[in-house]
């Protein structure tokens, strides 16, 4: 049994990653600030799901406040931790450069700090795949330099990467970052695209599809992610960087005809230009992680979308 922080425990990814933790028995502490980005009661629900399991620990913390991460980490003494917790979503980060890179460098380095005066703490850091821009060949590839991002959010999560990297160099910290590609499935976020064209569809509002559909996205399904989370937790080596995606992108127009099928009821199409932050592709490599992680992904879109809307529509959502 191992004892993990994880930062954005209130969140879409952060708390379905705690409930795996605290179901295999680990001890798990969890913080969040819950911010008010997104409606604070579908955090909260999140948090239903594990605040009572054995093992859990709930504090309200904001990882950009120093005193309070080091009062934490003076509090517990952890075996790992599961940096899942920033400021997400590539189009609100145009807007908002500035408060990406307080959040996502600036607290975390708030952590990193913290974490090395414990000594040889597992430093596991969600990251994207939109790190790789646009000029990547694809299916991406760990080996990219991966310094061309569009927009401020990968940009700064590419920023954690390097702060993190030199953690691991010089203080000889275990650090895994794990660049997940398009993640998808209940209790994902009311700003991602599943949720969003979902409500449009039912609701009969125009849906907005960039360049006339023809993006396509390397959708995940969210247990194929925590799995790939979990495998990189229990094999600490060094620094590394794996891509977590399916290894199969979809282009935007099926993924909405798959909706339609899936609702019963046809989309009304806005297509606009793609800005600039929106990349053609993003498209996993995934070979490093199968190969040294035995990381697999099983659920493909259509099963995946089928479990978020019977999701949606369990908790009345639709």
């Amino acid at each position: 049994m191992a004892k993990i922080l994880v930062t954005g425990a209130a969140g879409f990814i952060g708390s379905r990653l705690a409930l795996k933790l605290l179901q295999r028995g680990d001890e798990v502490v969890g913080i969040d600030n819950l911010n008010d980005y997104y409606d604070t009661n579908l955090k909260r629900r999140n948090l239903a799901d594990i605040q009572s399991l054995p093992g859990f620990t709930f504090a309200q913390v904001d990882f950009c406040d120093a005193a309070a991460v080091r009062k934490l980490f003076d509090a517990h003494r952890f075996d790992a931790l599961a940096h899942i917790g920033a400021m997400a979503s590539v189009r609100y980060s145009v807007k908002n450069p500035a408060l990406y890179s307080t959040v996502n460098v600036h607290g975390s380095v708030n952590l990193f700090e913290a974490a090395r005066s414990q000594g040889p703490v597992h430093l596991l850091l969600a990251s994207t795949g939109s790190v790789y821009g646009s000029s990547t060949p694809v299916p991406f590839s760990e080996s990219a330099a991966a310094d061309r991002p569009l927009a401020a959010y990968p940009a700064s999560k590419r920023a954690m990467e390097i702060f993190s990297h030199s953690y691991a160099h010089v203080f000889s910290m275990p650090v895994t970052v794990l660049r997940f590609f398009n993640v998808y499935g209940p209790h994902g976020r009311p700003d991602m695209m599943p949720w969003q064209w979902t409500t449009d569809i039912l609701a009969g509002r125009e849906l907005t599809l960039f360049d006339g559909g023809r993006l396509k996205r390397d959708w995940t399904y969210i247990d194929d992610i925590l799995d790939g989370f979990l495998k990189a937790l229990d094999t600490p080596n060094g620094y590394r960087i794996f891509n977590l995606g399916c290894g199969n992108p979809v282009e935007n127009t099926e993924f909405v005809r798959t909706l339609e099928q899936i609702l019963g009821k046809a989309a009304k199409i806005n297509a606009v230009p793609a800005p600039l932050s929106e990349p053609k592709i993003t498209y996993a490599d995934i070979t490093r992680a199968r190969q040294q992680l035995g990381y697999e992904p099983k659920v493909q879109v259509r099963e995946g979308l089928e479990r978020f809307i019977a999701w949606l529509r369990q908790e009345t959502i639709i």
